[in-house]
């Protein structure tokens, strides 16, 4: 196995450590381990994050659900046209996007280029929400409600920008579900790693009928993803979460920074 190999499969496993540890943002790992380490083509990467991202996100899912801390109903009424969203971006939308989408200069932007680009633009804006989160949306919600119209155009964008650069999306969904269904911070989490899962595997369907998928190495940089989520989940009892969630917010903003600039140059 090449060192690029090795670093890849270990980046498999450092993604599903950092959802284990602090319940989201692992997924943005995702698309750069695939294409710098393991030279997967962009648009492929992106369905094979989702991939991922469902799997990962089920897992921890079900294990929120013995717990309880999953509000279904909330889960229903935002997956619904996130899952919808997601499908048709991934169907219809990205084979849409032409090879060749503009010049500026005499710098050609191709399709590849493009969503790099913009999958770089939203590692810095998670990478904000992550630094920024100052704990004012831990307050306990008191009764849950619904502004159901918001949270069907949250679902719609979220759903769209899933589709397009392959991340899970949690730290525009988890804001939304404190926001606007008044769910308190545990559920919230809990609740939008159901939703992931939901959007991220029906977004992946869309793909299989458009990519050759290659199982054997899909399933293998899942499963060492999984293993990272158990043994993130134990790492968390001795490690201060949201520390550390700051601290990769960091790291997420010197990645997005560096992608534009290798994009760029």
């Amino acid at each position: 196995m090449e060192l690029m190999d090795f670093l890849g499969y270990l980046g498999a496993l450092v993604i599903g450590i950092v959802l284990g540890l602090i319940g989201g943002g692992g997924s943005i790992l995702t698309v750069p381990v695939l294409v710098y380490l393991l030279a997967v083509n962009p648009i492929t990467a992106t369905a094979y994050s989702l991939f991922v991202v469902g799997t990962s996100s089920l897992v921890g899912a079900v294990n929120f659900m013995k717990k309880k801390l999953v509000d279904f109903r909330t889960a229903i009424v935002f997956s619904i046209p996130a899952f919808i969203a997601v499908y048709s971006t991934r169907k219809f939308l990205v084979p849409a996007i032409p090879e060749h989408i503009f010049t500026l200069w005499d710098f050609e932007v191709t399709r590849s280029i493009g969503i790099m680009l913009f999958f770089a633009i939203i590692m810095v804006v998670a990478s904000i929400s992550m630094i920024r989160d100052n704990g004012k949306n831990k307050k306990q919600g008191s009764k849950v409600e619904y502004n159901y119209p918001l949270i069907v155009i949250e679902g719609i964008v979220v759903g769209m920008l899933t589709g397009i650069v392959g991340a899970g999306g949690g730290f525009l969904i988890i804001p939304a579900l404190v926001l606007l269904a008044k769910l308190p911070m545990k559920k919230a989490v809990a609740t939008s790693l159901l939703i992931i899962a939901i959007k991220s595997l029906i977004g992946f369907i869309g793909d299989v009928q458009n990519l050759d998928i290659d199982w054997n190495f899909l399933l293998i940089f899942s499963g060492l993803s999984i293993l990272g989520i158990f043994i993130g989940g134990y790492l968390n009892k001795f490690i201060d979460g949201e520390k550390l969630k700051k601290s990769f917010g960091w790291f997420v903003l010197v990645m997005g920074i560096y992608i534009i600039w290798k994009e760029l140059s």
